[in-house]
C-alpha cells in the first residue's frame, strides 16, 4: 500500500512539475514575442505581445529625470505581474481626451476623430472635420492646458486623457489621476526628427486598434519624404536662408539641430544658423541677426502676415534686410481656420513630406512641377 502510496505521490509530483514547467515555458514564450514598432522617433517606443503592448514614452519635456511606462491591454489580453504598477489602458478605446492640435490629424487619419470627446480652448482647432464635431457639441471644451475644467472632464469620463507637460512640476496631472482619471504623457513636440515627429501616429494607432492603417499611412509619408529628397539630392545648396523675426525685443533663430533647421538642410539652402549646436530656439538681438543675415536671400518669417506691408508696419527696420527688398519672404503661418487657429501648427508635424516639398519649391522652384505649396505663402 506504502508502495503503492509513493508512486502516486511521485507521479503527481512529476506531472505537476512538467505542467509548471510547460506553463513557465509558454508565459516566457509569450512575454518574449515581441515587436518593436517604432522606427523613427526617439521619445517613443511601443513593443507588441501576445494580448497587451508597452508603451514607453522618454524625453516627455527637456531634461527630463524619468519615463513614463504604460500598458495597452488588449480585451483578451493578460498582463502578467511585472506589469502591474504601470498604467493599464484597456484598448481599443471608445473615448479620449487630446490637449495638443498636433494629435487631432492623427485621430482624423485614422478615421477615430468621433472618438474624441473633449479638448482645451476648441478654438485652437482649424481642422474642417473636427470643427463639425465641435460645432455639433460632440466635442466639449474642457478648459485650457493648465487649468483644465475637472468638473468637465469627470462628467464627460474619458477612457483617456492624453496630455503633455513642459516640466515635472504639473499638479493638473496628478489631480486628474487623483480623481480616478487615467492620464498619458507624451512628448511629440520634443522630436526634432521630421519624420520622428510624425511617427507618433503609431501612438494613436495603439491606442485605437488601427496598427494596419498607420503602418500604411506612415509609410507613405516616408515614402514621399525620401522621394522629395531624392529630388533633390543632386541640387547644390545656394539660397542662404534667414528664420523667423522679432517677439518683443528678441529675434528668436532655430538652432542647428532643431525640427525646423533639418528641413533647411533637407531642402538643400544654406540655413545662415545652420552651425549653432542643441534643439529649439536662439535668442539674438535685432542688430546680431542684421549683421549676419542682411544679405540672406530668402527670409522665413514667423507669424500671420499677408503682406509686405503687413511685416514692415510691425517693425519698420525689416525693410533693411535684402529679402525684404527682393521680396522674397514666406510664411508657414499665416493659413487659419475658421475660428484662428493655424493649419501648420496642427497640420505640420504629421506631415513632414508636405513641409519638405513646399521648402523645396522656395528654394529650388524649376523642381517638383506638379506641386503647389500647402503650407507656405509668399508675402506680396
Amino acid at each position: 500500500m506504502k508502495t503503492f502510496l509513493y508512486k502516486a505521490l511521485f507521479i503527481s509530483f512529476f506531472v505537476f512539475n512538467i505542467s509548471c514547467k510547460q506553463n513557465e515555458k509558454t508565459e516566457t514564450v509569450k512575454n518574449t514575442a515581441t515587436q518593436e514598432v517604432i522606427e523613427y522617433a526617439s521619445g517613443l517606443s511601443i513593443q507588441k505581445y501576445e494580448g497587451y503592448s508597452i508603451v514607453k514614452v522618454t524625453n516627455p519635456w527637456p531634461e527630463a529625470n524619468k519615463d513614463f511606462t504604460y500598458v495597452l491591454k488588449e480585451e483578451k489580453g493578460v498582463v502578467p505581474d511585472s506589469l502591474q504598477k504601470y498604467t493599464t489602458v484597456a484598448v481599443p478605446l471608445k473615448s479620449i481626451v487630446v490637449t495638443s492640435t498636433t494629435n487631432v490629424p492623427f485621430l482624423e487619419m485614422l478615421g477615430v476623430e468621433n472618438k474624441l470627446v473633449g479638448f482645451p480652448h476648441t478654438d485652437y482647432i482649424s481642422s474642417v472635420r473636427t470643427r463639425a464635431l465641435i460645432d455639433k457639441g460632440i466635442v466639449k471644451n474642457v478648459g485650457q492646458n493648465e487649468r483644465l475644467n475637472m468638473e468637465k472632464l469627470i462628467d464627460l469620463s474619458p477612457e483617456l486623457i492624453v496630455t503633455f507637460g513642459v516640466d515635472n512640476n504639473n499638479p493638473m496631472i496628478k489631480n486628474l489621476e487623483k480623481s480616478g482619471l487615467k492620464v498619458m504623457i507624451q512628448g511629440d513636440w520634443m522630436e526634432q526628427s521630421p519624420l520622428g515627429k510624425a511617427e507618433w501616429l503609431k501612438l494613436y494607432a495603439a491606442l485605437f486598434g488601427k496598427e494596419k492603417e498607420a503602418d500604411v499611412l506612415f509609410d507613405n509619408i516616408v515614402k514621399e519624404y525620401n522621394e522629395a529628397l531624392s529630388a533633390v539630392k543632386n541640387k547644390q545648396a545656394k539660397a542662404t536662408v534667414l528664420y523667423g523675426n522679432m517677439y518683443q525685443d528678441q529675434w528668436f533663430v532655430a538652432k542647428g539641430n532643431s525640427w525646423v533647421a533639418q528641413f533647411l538642410k533637407d531642402a538643400k539652402s544654406k540655413y545662415i544658423w545652420a552651425d549653432v549646436e542643441g534643439t529649439g530656439s536662439l535668442a539674438l538681438t535685432f542688430e546680431k541677426v542684421l549683421e549676419k543675415a542682411k544679405s540672406a536671400d530668402v527670409w522665413i518669417a514667423a507669424g500671420t502676415f499677408k503682406t509686405l506691408k503687413d511685416l514692415s508696419t510691425n517693425n519698420p527696420h525689416y525693410i533693411q534686410f535684402d529679402a525684404f527688398q527682393k521680396k522674397s519672404i514666406y510664411t508657414f503661418e499665416s493659413k487659419l481656420g475658421a475660428t484662428g487657429g493655424t493649419v501648420y501648427y496642427e497640420l505640420g508635424p504629421s506631415r513632414p513630406d508636405l513641409i519638405l516639398k513646399d521648402y523645396i519649391k522656395i528654394f529650388h522652384p524649376e523642381l517638383l512641377p506638379g506641386y503647389t505649396l500647402t503650407f507656405a505663402e509668399k508675402l506680396k
